[in-house]
C-alpha cells in the first residue's frame, strides 16, 4: 500500500515528479554515457596492444625472411645494389644480371635497420617472399617495367589481409579485401611491395606519430619530424631503406617529408590516379581533394612509376580515372619554358632558406634560358580560413570524432580534436575572443565550426570553384607554363607542427586549387640562414609566427627545397620542370 501512496502522492504534485524523473533520467544518460566511453577506450586499448604485437611478429618474420633469402643469393654485393637508381636497378633485373630475391633481401635488410633507428614501418607484407620466387621463373619477354623491384606503401593503401590503419583503433582489425588498385597495377608491372610505412593519427597532420606505433623521427635529426602524413615513407626513402614508394596528399602530405627529408615527391591532379583501396579518416571531401602519388631519390624514378600506373590496366581495374596515358612529348620537351616565380605566398613569411631557395634557383633556371615572371597569390588568407579548413572540417569534425571515439588522442592533433569537440556556441566565443590578437587562430577556429547546412556546402563548392578559376586566370593571363613556388622547409621540431601550423599554406592551397605539384631538393640550411633567422618576425607577428621560428631553428645541415607546379593534368609537363630544376642544381653542384 505504501508504493501506491507514494504514487498517488507524486501524482498530486506533478512538477515534482516530473522533475524527478528527468533528474534520474539525466543521471541514467550520463552513467550510460560514460560506462559506453569506458567500453570504447577499452575496447581500443585492447586493438592497439594486438597492433603493437603483431608488427613485432611481422618485423621477426621479416629478419626471418631477409636470412632465407640471404643464404639463397649470399653472393649479392648490398653497396652496390643500393647505390643503382631505380632506372638503372629496373633495368638490371630485367636483363637477368640481378635476381628479385637477392634485391630484396638487401632492402629487407636496409629497410630493418632504417626502422631500428627511426621507428618507420608499419607492417611486413610477407607474400613478398613467395612473389619474388614466382617472378624468377617468369621468361624475359613478360617482365614488366618494375619486374623485381621493392616498393614500400604508406600505410592507407590496401594490401589483401592487412589493415590500412590511419593511425586510428577505428581501423585496426579490419584487413583488407584486396589489394588497391595503384598496388594491382604496380604488381602487373613486377613490383614487390614490401613493407607499409607509419603516418600521423588520422593523417590530418604534418608530423608522424599515432598511438598505435608511435613517433617517427628524422633520419638526420631525431628531434625533428619527417613530416606527414607521408613521414615514414620519407624516413624510409631518404635513408635508403627503399628506392620508391607510394604516398598520399590532402594538404602537402607527399611534399611536406619529401621536402624535410630531402627526396622527390609529387602529388597529381585528383583522380587521374585511382583512389580505390586507398582509405581515410574522412571521405565524401571535395573543395580539398585528396590525391595518391610516388616518392623517390629522383625526377627520372617518379618518371618511371608515371609511366607504370598512367596505364590502360589501371583504367580498366577503375574506368573512372581519365584515360590519359603518360604523355612523353610533353616530358621529353625541351621548349624554354615561360616560369612563374613566387617568393612568398604573403600569408606565412618563408624562412630565410625557403626564399634563398627559389631565388637561387629561379637565377640557375633563367641562366639555362627559361623565362622567369614574377607572379603573385591573390586572396590566400581567404582561400586558407574560408576555404580550405571548412573544407577539410565541413561536417564540423563529426565524421572524425565518431571515428576517434575512445581512441588514445596524439599530442600533435590533440590541440585540433578538443576545439572540434567544444559545441558550436564555444566555438563562436572563442573565435570572437580571439579576434583582436589572433586573426589567424580565430578563423581557423571559426572554420572547424564547418558549413552547417548543405545550402552552405553547395555555396561552398561554388567558391572553391571560383577561387581555382581566378587562379587559373592570373596564370593564363601571363602565359605561364609552370609556376616555382617556395616549399616549407627545413624539417620543424617534433611537437611543433600544431603550434605552427600557418606555415602549411605553402603547401595547402595546391590541394584547393587541384594542381599538380612536386618537390625538387635543392640544397642544405645554411650557417647563415640560421643567423638570419634570429630576426625573423612573420607577417602577423602573432604566436604561429613564433613557433614557427622557434621550431626551425637549429637547422643547419637538414634539406631544403623547392616546390613545382602545373596546371590541373599537367603531370607530364610538372615531371619536366621539376626535370629542369633537378639538372640546373646538379650542374651547379658539379661546378663547386
Amino acid at each position: 500500500m505504501g508504493s501506491l501512496e507514494g504514487i498517488s502522492e507524486a501524482l498530486q504534485n506533478p512538477w515534482q515528479f516530473l522533475l524527478s524523473f528527468f533528474l534520474a533520467l539525466l543521471v541514467i544518460l550520463i552513467v550510460t554515457k560514460l560506462l559506453c566511453e569506458f567500453a570504447a577506450k577499452a575496447r581500443a586499448k585492447a586493438k592497439i596492444r594486438a597492433a603493437q604485437q603483431r608488427r613485432e611478429v611481422a618485423m621477426k618474420k621479416m629478419e626471418a625472411a631477409m636470412e632465407r633469402l640471404k643464404q639463397q643469393a649470399p653472393e649479392v654485393d648490398p653497396e652496390y645494389i643500393l647505390s643503382l637508381s631505380l632506372k638503372e636497378l629496373a633495368h638490371q633485373l630485367r636483363q637477368g644480371s640481378l635476381s628479385p630475391d637477392g634485391v630484396l633481401w638487401v632492402y629487407m635488410e636496409k629497410a630493418l635497420k632504417v626502422h631500428s633507428e627511426v621507428n618507420c614501418l608499419t607492417d611486413y607484407l610477407e607474400d613478398c617472399e613467395v612473389r619474388v620466387q614466382e617472378l624468377k621463373q617468369q621468361p624475359k619477354e613478360k617482365r614488366g617495367l618494375l619486374y623485381g623491384v621493392p616498393v614500400s606503401l604508406k600505410d592507407p593503401y590496401d594490401y589483401k589481409g592487412h589493415d590500412s590503419t590511419c593511425g586510428m583503433a577505428y581501423f585496426l582489425e579490419k584487413p583488407a579485401e584486396e589489394d588497391a588498385v595503384i598496388v594491382k597495377v604496380l604488381k602487373s608491372q613486377g613490383a614487390v611491395p614490401f613493407v607499409k610505412t607509419n603516418i600521423p593519427q588520422t593523417m590530418l597532420s604534418f608530423e608522424c606519430s599515432n598511438p598505435i606505433f608511435g613517433q617517427t623521427v628524422h633520419p638526420q635529426n631525431s628531434k625533428k619530424t619527417p613530416g606527414g602524413s607521408s613521414g615514414g615513407e620519407g624516413a624510409l626513402l631518404a635513408s635508403g631503406g627503399s628506392i620508391v614508394g607510394m604516398g598520399t596528399d590532402t594538404g602537402g602530405s607527399i611534399r611536406i617529408p619529401s621536402a624535410f627529408c630531402g627526396i622527390f615527391g609529387i602529388k597529381f591532379t585528383g583522380f587521374r590516379f585511382s583512389y580505390n583501396g586507398v582509405n581515410s579518416s574522412i571521405k565524401g571531401k571535395k573543395t580539398v581533394t585528396t590525391m595518391a602519388g610516388p616518392m623517390a631519390q629522383d625526377v627520372d624514378s617518379l618518371v618511371l612509376i608515371s609511366q607504370v600506373l598512367l596505364s590502360d590496366y589501371m583504367y580498366k581495374l577503375d574506368p573512372t580515372v581519365p584515360p590519359m596515358p603518360f604523355r612523353e612529348e610533353v616530358y621529353s620537351s625541351t621548349q624554354p619554358l615561360r616560369i612563374g616565380y613566387v617568393e612568398t605566398d604573403g600569408y606565412t613569411q618563408p624562412s630565410p632558406s625557403m626564399i634563398r631557395a627559389v631565388r637561387e634557383v629561379s637565377e640557375k633556371l633563367q641562366a639555362a634560358g627559361h623565362k622567369i615572371i614574377p607572379f603573385s597569390v591573390s586572396r590566400i588568407d581567404y582561400a586558407m580560413k574560408k576555404l580550405y579548413v571548412p573544407g577539410i572540417y565541413a561536417d564540423g569534425g563529426k565524421t572524425l570524432l565518431e571515428k576517434l571515439c575512445g581512441d588514445d588522442i596524439d599530442p600533435a592533433i590533440s590541440s585540433t580534436i578538443s576545439l572540434l569537440r567544444l559545441p558550436d556556441f564555444i566555438k563562436c566565443l572563442l573565435s570572437q575572443l580571439l579576434r583582436p590578437t589572433d586573426i589567424r587562430t580565430s578563423e581557423s577556429i571559426n572554420g572547424l565550426r564547418g558549413v552547417g547546412t548543405p545550402e552552405n556546402l553547395w555555396k561552398q563548392h561554388v567558391a572553391a570553384e571560383d577561387y581555382q578559376k581566378e587562379f587559373i586566370s592570373n596564370w593564363t593571363a601571363m602565359k605561364l607554363d609552370v609556376l616555382l613556388y617556395p616549399c616549407l622547409c627545413p624539417a620543424l621540431d617534433i611537437g611543433s607542427t600544431s603550434k605552427a601550423g600557418e606555415c602549411i599554406s605553402y603547401m595547402n592551397l595546391f590541394n584547393l586549387l587541384n594542381f599538380p605539384a612536386g618537390v625538387v631538393p635543392v640544397g642544405t640550411v645554411t650557417a647563415q640562414d640560421e643567423e638570419e633567422l634570429a630576426s625573423y618576425r612573420g607577417y602577423y607577428e602573432d604566436n604561429a609566427d613564433k613557433n614557427f621560428k622557434k621550431a626551425i631553428a637549429g637547422s643547419v645541415g637538414l634539406p631544403i627545397a623547392v616546390q613545382c607546379v602545373a596546371l590541373p593534368w599537367q603531370e607530364e609537363l610538372c615531371l619536366r620542370f621539376m626535370k629542369e630544376v633537378e639538372m640546373v642544381v646538379q650542374e651547379q653542384t658539379r661546378r663547386e
